[in-house]
């Protein structure tokens, strides 16, 4: 036990609320850092040896899409359309992967320090309920991508 003000305890076992505060502000700066690290980010996703490419930002958004010309087979159409679909799919399940990963490696410390502010605020696992961290590690901005997940249900 330490004396109050200059602990985190007082002698009636009351946490030192100066103290909480200052560690609350203290995550919420490093909060907002990570997230701003994750605006600017961008990763790259690709299949077919690179013939299609996806670039997400670090908050799960598509910001860019390329198809490589030699990917397009004008002698059939109807197959070159469901190989390049297939392949855009591919591209940007792997740029959300890569999103994913960058967004735990910049957020999932910080949510493993709420849980640890000294039991003050209890075991804070996943952080439900606040906006673009819910389930971060699975999927960006709590459980659903942006713009309604991926067409075919991906």
């Amino acid at each position: 036990m330490t004396v109050p003000g200059e602990g985190s305890v007082d002698p009636g076992g009351q946490i030192d609320m100066q103290q909480l505060l200052a560690a609350a502000q203290q995550m919420q700066d490093q909060l907002m850092s990570a997230q701003q690290e994750l605006a600017d980010a961008v990763v790259e996703g690709s299949a077919g040896g690179g013939l299609v490419k996806a670039k997400v930002n670090g908050q799960g958004d598509l910001v860019d899409l390329t198809i490589s010309p030699v990917a397009i087979e004008v002698t059939d159409p109807a197959e070159t359309a469901q190989t390049i679909a297939d392949l855009v799919l591919a591209a940007v399940r792997d740029a959300y992967r890569a999103a994913s990963e960058l967004q735990q490696e910049k957020m999932g410390p910080l949510a493993s320090g709420i849980g640890g502010l000294g039991g003050a605020v209890g075991d804070v696992t996943g952080l439900p309920g606040i906006p673009g961290i819910g389930d971060f590690p699975s999927q960006p901005h709590g459980g659903e991508p942006r713009g309604g997940g991926l067409p075919g249900g991906g």
